[in-house]
């Protein structure tokens, strides 16, 4: 058990002070013992308040040392080594190089090396069940994305772990939109004008990035809300998702907001509308989803967790950190440049908002009944 140096130093105080021989000399012991010889020389109607004295002020060392004792030192003292930040996909991907400029940030602060570990695999689940099993000592911290929130539902049985009381939240860093493009042969130039199609041709194909994707799930989305039949399809990412539609193989698709940004400023794809809850600063005159249909939200937002038993003042202490990351010109250049928003939130926020959607993303996945494979 470590034994913190307000402790000691409590400790110290209160044992001068019970056990010194001026507290002896002053007790009023007759028996003849340490100090028996000055005791007998007052009075003992002067020795009995002298008494109450060295109790009381004995009495309120002890509850000062209480309080110095019970308060947080792990935050103060946190990290003392190295931390290992946990990013379930792999090296050179999105999530990987914010997780590298985070953790450059928090060791320029903190003074201590925070390195990405990349656990890659089953959609971030590896990654995410090796953070959930590790010791809640702050010293690994998952950074992932909203890929969490849909494995629960997707991969049931196979989830070993739970993410609701495993993973403490930490912040909800950032929100990446998704982009609704068509291609240009398609007559269409608003939401409601490529609902209306669908309706009345029911040939609509759309490209998504992967089954179980925010990019797959915002297909199904647009299905379930805008009750039209189109036919998803699959491809292994974003860029050949978005290479089938530029040649004309499909007919829209729900594009990461960095893959679209390129063939939307070149004319070979047309925008319709973004799937964040706010219109995007990347894309400011585009609509949201959700002006059309109140439920449908749907985007890449990345956080951070610890594991469970990670002490609260190291929750925090890593949350400001967060924050003051998300500050600096160069963390706000990156995220804006990849499209998206800094955020910044509160653990309980971050707790609040990844229940939503957990729930969200079981509702859709449940109703176009996908499965893991």
């Amino acid at each position: 058990m470590r034994v913190s140096s307000r402790s000691i130093t409590a400790w110290f105080i209160i044992s001068c002070i019970l056990f010194s021989p001026s507290r002896s000399r002053f007790t009023g012991d007759d028996s003849g013992g340490i100090g028996c010889e000055r005791s007998k020389s007052i009075p003992y109607n002067r020795r009995k308040p002298m008494k109450q004295k060295q109790l009381k002020l004995a009495g309120a060392v002890l509850a000062a040392a209480a309080v110095v004792c019970s308060l947080p030192a792990q935050g103060q003292q946190w990290p003392a080594k190295a931390v290992r930040i946990i990013v379930p996909f792999g090296a050179g991907g999105g999530t990987d190089i914010q997780g590298r400029l985070l953790g450059q940030k928090f060791q320029q602060s903190m003074g201590q090396n925070f390195l990405v570990d990349n656990r890659a695999g089953a959609s971030g689940l590896i990654g995410a069940e090796l953070v959930a099993k590790s010791p809640g000592d702050g010293y690994t911290i998952l950074f992932t994305t909203a890929s969490l929130a849909v494995n629960i539902t997707l991969y049931g049985k196979r989830v070993k772990f739970d993410p609701m009381t495993d993973l403490i939240p930490v912040s909800w860093i950032s929100s990446v939109p998704l982009v609704l493009v068509a291609h240009p042969s398609v007559p269409v130039k608003n939401v409601k004008e490529l609902i209306a199609l669908a309706k009345k041709s029911g040939k609509m194909i759309a490209a998504h990035n992967g089954a179980g994707t925010t990019s797959h799930l915002s297909v199904e989305m647009l299905r379930l809300f805008g009750g039209v039949e189109v036919t998803p399809v699959p491809y292994k990412g974003g860029g050949p998702a978005i290479v089938s539609l530029i040649s004309g193989e499909t007919d829209f698709s729900f594009a990461t907001a960095l893959a679209a940004q390129p063939f939307i400023k070149s004319g070979k794809v047309r925008p319709l509308a973004v799937t964040t809850a706010k219109r995007s600063s990347t894309f400011p005159d585009l609509p949201t989803m959700n002006s059309i249909y109140p439920e449908f939200e749907s985007d890449n937002w990345y956080a951070m967790f610890f594991p469970k038993g990670t002490p609260s003042d190291v929750v925090a202490k890593l949350n400001a950190e967060i924050i003051k990351a998300l500050k600096q010109p160069d963390v706000d250049s990156f995220i804006r440049k990849e499209g998206g928003e800094p955020v910044g939130s509160t653990p309980e926020a971050l707790a609040e908002n990844f229940k939503k959607e957990v729930a969200k993303y079981a509702k859709v996945i449940k109703a176009a009944n996908i499965v893991a494979n």
